[in-house]
């Protein structure tokens, strides 16, 4: 087998619990929102890790938490060897260079009274040991390119600019301190299908190029098997499956899985014929107060008294080499 590199980024038991307090002049903690709960997992150079799950999983929360918009309650982050959970000020700031993040909403996280040269820039203001030796018009210009944007559009301000030309000028201003691993926050959800394929196309070109690490977050499932190399599942704050792409959509082996999965459009009338839905019944649990034991377990068709008492461990099956959290994980062949 060939070895693998060294992960770039490493993840330890993160955890963020958002505090529940009562009354006014001396509020009392009675509670947490346990948004994320436990996650673990690795990412190596070049390599793309997607992120998948309902809404209010815990996905974006991971995504702040790892760019310490977020202040993590438990756990480790080792980028390139450093913990970025317990960091000061002044490193964690010269290490964000090498993890910068995509937003999910192009029409917000563009400053509308900055013209796009200075949004491209603004970066090397932040760290100018980084910036551009020679001219640095020049520099945001080459970025527009790379990206596919007219470099004389740079005076321009973001309300001039379609979505998709929007996300390849934050993609743009990622790209500019040269990082090692994008943080990409559904950045397509809010684009059309055909500016999607366009988004992610240029994301695909630019790891080639660059050599990029990417963390993928998206609730499009065949986006994510589109541009990832492996797949995490998040339910509840936690991950459930984890495993290559092949591995994850054509043999899951985890219920939450499969039941996302069944609800993913196939074109083919015939194959669409032959599939079994999964319909979930119930509401997810509140993060405040998770099930005992599985968290999944209120929805799942497969549970058993066991389900309640013991919560089953992320960790390889006999049914499939991936690991799976499911006490009764058994292999589901999709049709595709």
């Amino acid at each position: 087998m060939p070895v693998l590199p060294e992960p770039i980024l490493r993840v330890e038991n993160a955890v963020k619990h958002y505090p529940i307090s009562r009354g006014v002049l001396l509020p009392k903690k009675v509670g947490a929102v346990k948004a994320v709960d436990g996650v673990s997992f690795e990412l190596r150079p070049g390599e793309t890790l997607g992120l998948v799950g309902e809404s209010g999983c815990g996905k974006s929360t991971l995504a702040k938490l790892l760019m310490r918009l977020e202040t993590p309650t438990a756990g480790r982050a080792y980028l390139k060897g450093h913990d970025l959970f317990r960091m000061r000020a002044g490193d964690l700031r010269r290490l964000r260079r090498s993890m910068q993040m995509v937003m999910q909403d192009p029409y917000t996280s563009l400053n509308p009274r900055m013209t796009v040269a200075d949004i491209v820039g603004e970066p090397f203001d932040i760290h100018p040991e980084a910036a551009p030796k020679g001219n640095r018009d020049q520099a945001v210009r080459e970025l527009l390119d790379q990206v596919g944007l007219s470099p004389e559009h740079a005076n321009r301000y973001p309300h001039q600019f379609s979505g998709g030309q929007r996300q390849r000028i934050g993609i743009a201003r990622a790209l500019a301190l040269r990082p090692e691993v994008i943080i990409c926050d559904e950045p397509v959800s809010a684009l059309d299908v055909s500016v999607q394929a366009q988004v992610v196309n240029l994301l695909e070109r630019l790891q080639d190029e660059l050599g990029l690490a990417y963390i993928f977050i998206a609730h499009d499932l065949s986006v994510v098997r589109h541009i990832s190399d492996r797949i995490a599942v998040m339910y509840l704050g936690r991950i459930v499956e984890t495993g290559t792409s092949d591995q994850v959509y054509l043999r899951p082996t985890h219920p939450y899985t499969q039941a996302l999965l069944s609800a993913v459009p196939v074109p083919d009338p015939t194959a669409r014929s032959r599939r079994q839905i999964i319909r979930l019944t119930g509401d997810v649990p509140s993060p405040a107060d998770p099930p005992s034991g599985c968290r999944f377990r209120t929805r799942c068709w497969k549970a058993q008294p066991r389900c309640a008492s013991e919560e089953p461990p992320l960790s390889q099956r006999a049914v499939d080499p991936h690991p799976s959290a499911c006490h009764y994980a058994e292999l589901h062949q999709v049709i595709a």
